[in-house]
């Protein structure tokens, strides 16, 4: 995240109009994929404190052609992000406004929409919400990340009252994100060993991808993918906590890390499938494949190599 200085201010009665002009410029870049634009987030809420920065949220039917639309919104004075940390998005940003693209169905689309919407009916919350972004624009002036993480708590609160219960996945980046990472790599796996984790270090490299699920606002899965070459790669570790276990959570989190890796142009998933796993694993398709581990790293002997084309 880019840091810059932080001020909340006013609500301005020309948000609205704002993002209805800017959505409509927005609307014309995306071209037919483009279903509906939303505006999300402070700025859409009436008397609320907000950054004067207008969020939205435009709705498209295939998340992969917005890509060809990249020059058109630099063309608008947009600075391309691709997904920045969320699987499955698209994110843009200027001065004045983020633009965050998700395909229909996504269940960011509908958390965005039920907080605003509960900002809107809910005086006291709302209130609650502009002192607390006030309180954390003076703690941070300059520090968007942690101004955005004091926020967390809160947010987490309304969406329970919301009623959202979707699952989201991201790749770990919040203190809460990675103690989840740190606590579910070293109770499910390296405790049975038992070895202290030997493997932290691909926190730091890109080859190696960190993704945690969500229900809601609580971390309840995590997957460790290490990126190989001629566009192949392999799920080192995928786990979700034993208290949301045999609710199909980990089915959901193994089919959207493959439509996520197919959508990067990977074509192969291999696994070592531990004997517990083998049938959830073949359950998805995954046959025998030689794992051939590119960094010569040696196999557990109950392990069982398995692989699937994307």
């Amino acid at each position: 995240m880019h840091n810059k200085n932080i001020e909340v201010v006013p609500y301005d009665t020309d948000w609205p109009k704002i993002f209805e002009t800017e959505a409509e410029k927005i609307k014309n870049a995306l071209g037919n994929n483009c279903i509906a634009i939303h505006h999300i987030g402070s700025t859409a809420v009436p008397g609320l404190a907000a950054k004067p920065v207008i969020d939205m949220i435009p709705v498209v039917r295939d998340i992969l052609l917005v890509d060809r639309a990249n020059a058109k919104m630099q063309a608008l004075g947009y600075e391309v992000k691709g997904e920045y940390g969320m699987i499955f998005r698209r994110y843009f940003r200027k001065e004045n406004a983020n633009i965050h693209v998700y395909e229909q169905e996504s269940g960011e689309i509908d958390r965005c929409i039920k907080f605003r919407d509960w900002m809107r009916s809910h005086p006291e919350d709302k209130d609650a919400y502009a002192n607390l972004k006030e309180t954390l624009a003076k703690k941070f002036p300059n520090d968007i990340f942690n101004y955005c993480s004091g926020k967390d708590e809160f947010v987490a609160a309304i969406d329970k009252k919301t009623g959202f219960d979707g699952l989201r996945v991201v790749k770990a980046l919040t203190p809460t994100e990675w103690a989840f990472v740190k606590q579910a790599r070293q109770k499910y796996f390296f405790d049975n060993v038992p070895i202290l984790d030997p493997y932290t270090y691909t926190f730091d490299y890109p080859s190696h991808i960190h993704l945690v699920l969500y229900q809601a606002n609580e971390v309840i899965g995590y997957a460790h993918i290490q990126i190989w070459s001629a566009q192949k790669v392999a799920m080192r570790i995928i786990v979700i906590d034993e208290f949301k276990r045999n609710h199909g959570y980990g089915s959901a989190f193994l089919s959207l890390c493959e439509r996520w890796l197919k959508s990067q142009n990977y074509t192969t998933i291999q696994v070592e499938s531990s004997p517990t796993a083998l049938a959830f694993y073949k359950k998805h398709n995954y046959i025998t494949m030689p794992f051939n581990d590119p960094e010569g790293h040696e196999s557990h002997p109950d392990d069982t190599p398995l692989g699937k084309f994307l």
